[in-house]
């Protein structure tokens, strides 16, 4: 028993702290020694005058335990008074004055909460949810949502809201950087309007200079509109892979003029070709229909991993951005898979980047689309 009960209260001080419930952690922990100095004195029935002031201590440490828990959760309060108690029995046993059938009623209970103190630690660490109910803080400090949220460094509209979208559709029209989500991850968005807004996002994300960025359309119509000199089969294998997580990488001409992108053209792609990519994603369609083309390039500092939530662009780098639009998970967890089409007739394609697409996919596409 004395085993067996100092190995759940360590095991439960264990996930306490893995959840950072410091306080939990701290009294589990606290609960484990005790027991452990309890069992001992019960094991050796000798030599128990050194134990009497320990328990004395574990009285004053443990009413403190009883203040804070009251303010977390009824399961940790309702341990914390049962040790008091235990505490009790504990000093009455260094005493020689100990009643047995109050010592074995106040082990019962604290077994019983121990190991469903333990069971609903484990079970809501593993699945990340309460499904073991912990109960309510008894004790609450009152203080106004605005005191408790910390102001967020920029603006962040939600995506599922027209006014939204029309923020950020306003914000990069008038040459700001937004995080923006798209079919893939979530990405650094500025208008081709405006060529300092594109050279803001490379000092954003300390991204090198010799990296071309990219540019979104809404829909493959507008590049026809735009009338750029594309072969037969790169249209065909363009129809096929748009709206999605493919970029083309086709060469770049005073097209790109009548497609929108006007004076951020020497700042988007290289001096001879661009990417060009449809996204599959309905918000950020209708944000570029508001701005016209974007220059995207993924939300997070220069070698870093991708952003894949909001709340990760907002801690990474809001306070470098003028807005966020919020839309949650993103689709995947890693960028576009990018294919270069320069040389689509002379001697087909080649993957530069594999990313949420495969790359045999890719080709089986190329391959289906040549042989049409």
């Amino acid at each position: 028993l004395i085993l067996i009960g100092g190995f759940v209260q360590l095991l439960a001080g264990f996930l306490a702290f893995r959840k950072y419930d410091h306080l939990g952690g701290a009294a589990f922990l606290t609960f484990s020694a005790l027991w452990s100095s309890y069992g001992v004195t019960r094991v050796l029935s000798a030599a128990t005058e050194g134990f009497t002031a320990g328990s004395v201590a574990f009285l004053v440490l443990n009413a403190f335990l009883i203040i804070l828990a009251s303010s977390f959760n009824v399961v940790l309060l309702c341990l914390t008074l049962v040790m008091e108690l235990l505490t009790i029995c504990f000093l009455l046993f260094t005493l020689e004055n100990l009643p047995l059938p109050f010592e074995i009623v106040m082990l019962s209970i604290l077994s019983v909460i121990c190991f469903y103190g333990a069971a609903a630690s484990l079970a809501n660490c593993m699945f990340g949810k309460d499904l073991l109910l912990m109960g309510p803080p008894l004790l609450t400090v009152q203080s106004s949502k605005k005191d408790r949220e910390e102001p967020l460094p920029c603006v962040c509209p939600r995506s599922h809201l027209t006014s939204g979208l029309r923020t950020i559709a306003e914000l990069l029209n008038t040459g700001a950087v937004c995080g923006v989500p798209t079919d893939t991850v979530y990405a650094l968005a500025a208008s081709c309007k405006h060529p300092q807004a594109i050279e803001k996002v490379y000092r954003i994300k300390d991204r090198p200079q010799e990296k071309p960025i990219c540019i979104f359309i809404s829909n493959l119509e507008q590049l026809r509109a735009a009338a750029p000199p594309i072969s037969p089969l790169l249209w065909e294998f363009m129809e096929n892979v748009y709206p999605g997580g493919i970029g083309c990488i086709i060469r770049k001409g005073e097209w790109l003029k009548k497609l929108g992108v006007g004076a951020g053209y020497s700042r988007v792609g290289t001096q001879d070709s661009i990417m060009i990519r449809v996204p599959d994603l309905t918000v950020l369609v209708h944000l570029i229909d508001m701005t016209g083309p974007l220059a995207i390039t993924s939300a997070n500092p220069s070698g870093e991993v991708d952003s894949t939530h909001h709340d990760m662009v907002i801690s990474r780098l809001g306070h470098k951005l003028e807005g966020v639009l919020c839309d949650g998970e993103s689709d995947e967890v890693v960028a576009s898979t990018v294919v270069n089409c320069t040389r689509i007739d002379e001697s087909g394609i080649t993957v530069v980047r594999e990313g949420c697409i495969p790359a045999g996919k890719v080709m089986q596409i190329f391959e289906k689309v040549k042989n049409r």
